[in-house]
């Protein structure tokens, strides 16, 4: 049997989405009769980039901008949550209950906040949305930069900022699991649907090795009924680089509108 780093990071929390997740990894490792590495000393591109990868999950927008070429698709979630179904997700655009804006275009020359330039959801999908609204390039007053959606979350809670684009998957685990998370915020708008995280492993899979893996982590998923309601997570689907095209598509589309990059 020999090891391999096995990790899902981009969903840690809150907790039993966590404990969930670890419970999953270690029935796929079973199914494929592979040991699992301690990955705690990688950062997330040094994970995503590691030959001794088995499986993990990344941003669709780094997988189409960094990681093109040198990782291998093995599947994409099919989450069934209040905003997340089929195998898509999207941000949905929050404020505070008490700010007086409402619609998107009252929300130009506030306060913006996102957790990274590199985020599909936090940036890509919410300049996607800005675009038609800026005006010489830019939207905000400022933008800052969290570093997290829930930190993004806590911005927009303490008054630091007035518009945030947070993963629906992420707000649907807050809303259910953390709902102090979210409370005292409400969505002004959702953006653009966007295909779910891929699940990614080593570059140059072999077609058949792809098959292998995620059937074991839908066998995983049906041994597990637990595990799988704990995520509204139904199936692992097949996926390619063409699912995810469409980032690139809204990322084209903004930086033909003058909005290249958000401001």
């Amino acid at each position: 049997m020999s090891d391999h780093y096995a990790e899902l990071l981009m969903y840690v929390a809150p907790e039993p989405i966590n404990q969930a997740n670890q419970h999953w990894i270690v029935r796929i490792l079973q199914h494929l009769n592979l040991g699992r590495r301690d990955a705690d000393h990688l950062d997330l591109p040094g994970l995503w980039l590691a030959p001794e990868l088995i499986v993990t999950q990344t941003c669709g927008y780094p997988l189409m901008t960094q990681l093109r070429g040198q990782v291998s698709i093995i599947g994409r979630p099919r989450y069934e949550l209040p905003h997340s179904s089929q195998g898509e997700h999207c941000s949905l655009l929050l404020t505070r209950d008490d700010n007086p804006r409402h619609i998107l275009a009252d929300f130009y020359d506030s306060r913006g906040v996102i957790n990274g330039y590199d985020s599909n959801s936090g940036m890509n999908l919410l300049r996607e949305r800005l675009a038609p609204l800026q005006r010489d390039g830019r939207f905000f007053a400022n933008v800052a930069i969290s570093g997290a959606h829930r930190e993004s979350l806590r911005w927009l809670r303490d008054d630091r900022a007035d518009l945030a684009a947070i993963d629906s998957v992420t707000y649907d685990y807050l809303a259910r699991f953390a709902p102090q998370e979210v409370a005292g915020l409400r969505i002004v708008t959702r953006s653009a649907p966007s295909p779910t995280l891929p699940y990614i492993g080593p570059v140059g899979l072999s077609d058949e090795h792809v098959v292998q893996i995620r059937q074991a982590m839908n066998q995983a998923l049906q041994d597990l009924p637990q595990v799988a309601e704990t995520m509204g997570l139904q199936e692992v689907l097949p996926a390619s680089e063409d699912d995810y095209q469409v980032l690139l598509n809204y990322q084209q589309q903004a930086a033909s509108a003058g909005y290249a990059m958000l401001q």
